[in-house]
């Protein structure tokens, strides 16, 4: 009998608490191999050539595969048939969905909100300098374009975004888009698709959601429920 995959993460890594929920909604057994991030575990030298070579979580060891990055590790993980159907489906046409998300979400969705995170929350925290305002506010003009899409194209229609029910796509999505809670950043106020069906998301993932987001309710001093 195989041993369960060991799984390396950090909660402050948005695509690691996507797979986080994901593994947990799927009663999928993994090992717990949380790595600290903000303490520079990821880059020192053995655990690029015993963990991950590219130095990035999430990753995960297989009975002695390794793979790395979260869309790669959520196929391999479908096709060994420990993610069901209804998060990550099967059938080409439906999976092709979800699959559209996932590749858009990279150059667009993700990208501008990790940047907002970043020029706002994380690098004055590493390096001690605070951003212009004009910078700040061009990080969220970025990022406001994509959550727009979010909210008029992807929700125009829908409970979810690829269809009537949650996929990993939503799970993913919405990590991404709570990472902004970090930054100060409300979506709920512009966005009322998006508070809408992240409530939806969540009530739907719960308890693992809560558990996953833990790092961020904490930091940013915003409950899972806090009103606007």
């Amino acid at each position: 009998m195989s041993a369960p995959i060991r799984y390396y993460y950090d909660k402050m890594s948005q695509p690691s608490r996507a797979l986080l929920i994901i593994f947990r909604l799927s009663n999928m057994p993994f090992e717990d191999c949380v790595v600290a991030l903000r303490n520079g575990e990821h880059l020192t030298e053995d655990f690029k050539r015993q963990v991950n070579r590219f130095q990035r979580v999430p990753c995960i060891h297989d009975n002695g595969y390794k793979l790395a990055e979260s869309v790669a590790i959520l196929r391999y993980l479908s096709a060994k048939g420990k993610i069901p159907e209804h998060l990550y489906p099967k059938y080409f046409v439906d999976q092709s969905r979800v699959d559209e998300f996932l590749e858009w979400q990279h150059m667009s969705l993700r990208l501008t909100c990790a940047m907002y995170f970043r020029t706002v929350w994380l690098e004055p925290l590493l390096t001690g300098r605070t951003p212009t305002e004009s910078k700040i506010e061009t990080m969220r003009m970025h990022m406001e374009r994509n959550l727009d899409v979010v909210e008029e194209v992807w929700l125009e229609s829908s409970d979810f975004l690829t269809g009537s029910t949650l996929t990993v796509a939503d799970i993913f999505a919405a990590c991404e888009i709570e990472q902004t809670r970090m930054a100060d950043y409300d979506v709920r106020i512009k966005y009322p698709k998006i508070r809408a069906w992240l409530k939806r998301v969540r009530q739907s993932c719960n308890p693992h959601y809560d558990v996953a987001h833990e790092f961020v309710y904490n930091i940013s001093g915003t409950g899972p429920q806090a009103k606007l």
